[in-house]
């Protein structure tokens, strides 16, 4: 299966076959779950894979890598609130990989839940993205893992060239929602002032969905343009040193 046809697919697990796929692995991963809670108390959030709701206009292939790159600077941004403790996207994707969770559609908020105790997350970010020739919106639920319950929605929307910003909102709006110690605000406000076009948005994304496909080369490729390109975005420049020391 090429990348582009990989990138197409979304996430969904058919009934309680969820529970069967999961289940398994649950034994191999609570001995690791227990000692992260032990080391560190903070409250664990975790963050889905952006699904595509529906976009049109030019560019379909950046759509479809949208879905990864949304979902790790959206990671990126809650991980700037140090009363977080953030689930890193290599884990989740392990996870995914291991329970060959890749069937097309929407992750129910039951299954958020499992996966948010298997990675030792107390809430789960699930989020959709939808561009319709350039209004950009981006809805995203929160999912309590000891309820399995959805407790929160956000809902952000502007034009496409302010993705960035939106990304930086969103973040705020679902520790907002759930009453989870807020951003300071110096480090809000430095966020804030970043100049991160859409551009580099695609660009990092596209780079993402590369690495995880192992074409390290190209990612690279796209990882020097940004940093050469667009420097306010250190994302890029700290993937490349990451994947530089692999």
């Amino acid at each position: 299966m090429d990348v582009l046809t990989y990138m197409r697919a979304g996430l969904r697990i058919p009934g309680s076959a969820s529970t069967l796929l999961l289940v398994p692995f649950l034994f191999l991963a609570s001995p690791v779950g227990a000692q992260d809670t032990q080391a560190d108390d903070r409250p664990g959030v975790a963050v889905l894979q952006f699904e595509n709701g529906g976009s049109f206009g030019p560019d379909q292939e950046d759509f479809q890598a949208l879905g990864v790159g949304l979902q790790q600077m959206l990671l990126t941004e809650l991980e700037q609130n140090s009363s977080l403790r953030i689930v890193e996207r290599s884990m989740l994707r392990s996870l995914m990989e291991e329970q060959e969770l890749a069937a097309a559609g929407r992750v129910e908020a039951g299954t958020a839940a499992e996966i948010g105790r298997l990675v030792g997350a107390r809430y789960v970010i699930t989020g959709v993205f939808m561009d319709v020739w350039g209004d950009f919106r981006m809805d995203a639920r929160v999912v309590d893992v000891e309820s399995s319950e959805i407790i929160n929605t956000q809902q952000v929307r502007d034009q496409r060239e302010k993705i960035y910003d939106m990304l930086v909102n969103l973040a705020s709006q679902v520790t907002e929602g759930v009453d989870l110690p807020p951003l300071s605000r110096e480090v809000r406000e430095s966020r804030e002032s970043r100049e991160i076009p859409a551009e580099a948005v695609i660009l990092f994304s596209r780079a993402q969905t590369y690495e995880d496909f192992g074409d390290r080369d190209r990612a690279v490729e796209v990882y020097q343009r940004i940093v050469e390109e667009f420097p306010q975005m250190t994302e890029a420049r700290e993937a490349l040193e990451q994947i530089s020391t692999d």
